[in-house]
């Protein structure tokens, strides 16, 4: 997937960790093995989840969390970050105070509020620490429309309300926005919009038919990170990870009795040989 530096970038992934492998950070490490990136961990929570859920999760102390940073950034380096589950107000402050402290460039912020599932993976306390104090340190932030509505205060149900996150969501300080409209009902291709105070664009691709979905914005934002740390401009680090996580539903596989996980290798799979 193109030529990478003579040294390999390293990302970090601060985020909770999957048992069932199909998101978090699990999901963060094959995306950035698939992509030739060295990738490390910061953990915030221990979830118990397969295909059908999250029964519940166990989050680590902020101290811990934040001495993970440090101790990645000090000793090996980071040239891209991305944040997924936060799960509380004092990991969200840990991981603020960390991420400022250490300088990690090129933040990619995934605002992770609920599960594939709908199973709530932040408490409500943190909403506002994630937006006042994790959002004006992000290169790029990647809402979903229900995470939009949540960090902008009002519903975001159609391309023009997107528009109008995507502007109040920016006042808040990420360098940009990504508001992803996977959730727009009626829309027959997947159209997520860009902006950055200067572009707004709008960026499609196929919607594929799959109930398969689980861990897609873990993959989106951990492509995009990828793609920040060989060198990308940001928009076009945007549109490559959109073709990734593109490839990654296509082929999304059934494991389980719930909702399978998409392929983080997809393209590093052999043609011939299958997934089952």
């Amino acid at each position: 997937m193109g030529d990478l530096p003579a040294r390999r970038p390293r990302v970090l992934t601060i985020a909770g960790s999957d048992s069932g492998g199909g998101a978090g950070i699990q999901a963060d490490l094959k995306t950035f093995s698939a992509l030739g990136v060295f990738g490390m961990t910061a953990v915030t929570a221990v979830t118990v989840q397969n295909t059908l859920g999250v029964s519940g999760y166990e989050a680590i102390s902020p101290g811990v969390v934040a001495d993970q940073i440090i101790a990645v950034v000090s000793d090996i380096g980071v040239d891209a970050a991305k944040t997924g589950m936060l799960a509380s107000a004092a990991i969200v402050e840990a991981v603020a105070q960390a991420v400022s402290n250490a300088g990690v460039p090129n933040l990619v912020v995934d605002p992770v509020f609920v599960s594939k599932h709908g199973h709530r993976l932040l408490e409500e306390d943190a909403v506002s620490g994630l937006r006042d104090r994790i959002l004006p340190l992000a290169t790029l932030v990647t809402p979903n429309l229900p995470e939009a509505a949540g960090l902008a205060g009002f519903d975001v149900t159609s391309r023009d309300l997107m528009e109008d996150a995507a502007e109040v969501i920016l006042a808040i300080g990420p360098n940009a926005v990504l508001v992803k409209g996977g959730h727009l009902e009626g829309s027959t291709s997947s159209d997520d919009l860009f902006f950055d105070g200067d572009r707004m664009q709008w960026l499609s691709a196929e919607r594929i038919d799959t109930p398969n979905t689980h861990g897609t914005g873990c993959t989106l934002s951990s492509s995009i990170a990828a793609y920040l740390s060989r060198g990308d401009d940001l928009l076009d680090a945007v549109r490559k990870g959109k073709a990734f996580v593109t490839g990654a539903i296509r082929g999304a596989f059934a494991l389980g009795g719930g909702i399978g996980p998409v392929d983080h290798l997809w393209g590093t799979t052999p043609s011939n040989e299958t997934t089952d």
